[in-house]
């Protein structure tokens, strides 16, 4: 477990209101906890942007969309308890990208961290 479970229980509500129509994904990565570094919160970031774009899938294949949407389901379930995302979901988002874009904190540090990343001159840390 970690200390950021208020920001997972977050996460987990705009996932469900993601699901019931009641917040457009647009709208749950705006209110998405900022600057984040817990990697169960990154995953679902991912989840959430494949979510909006396989949108034409869901409306052409129930079978997808159901699928889909119990994926959703079971990651606001977990994050909705506090725990972490299993190892192979993060794991199979973090094969795929080095970072989420996720937005960053409305301060000096938060502008910098935006800045130097359109710059596309991030500083990669060492492994």
């Amino acid at each position: 477990m970690t200390e950021n479970i208020s920001d997972r229980k977050k996460v987990a509500d705009l996932l469900r209101r993601v699901l019931l129509k009641s917040c457009s994904v647009r709208e749950a990565l705006l209110l998405y906890p900022k600057d984040t570094t817990d990697e169960s919160l990154i995953a679902a970031y991912h989840a959430l942007i494949h979510y909006e774009a396989d949108e034409d899938i869901r409306h052409r294949d129930l079978l997808y969309k159901e699928e889909q949407d119990d994926y959703i389901e079971f990651l606001s379930y977990i994050l909705d308890r506090g725990e972490d995302l299993p190892e192979n979901i993060i794991a199979n988002y973090k094969k795929y990208y080095d970072s989420a874009p996720i937005l960053h904190k409305d301060n000096p540090q938060g502008f910098f961290k935006s800045f130097w990343k359109t710059l596309n001159v991030g500083f990669k840390k060492e492994k």
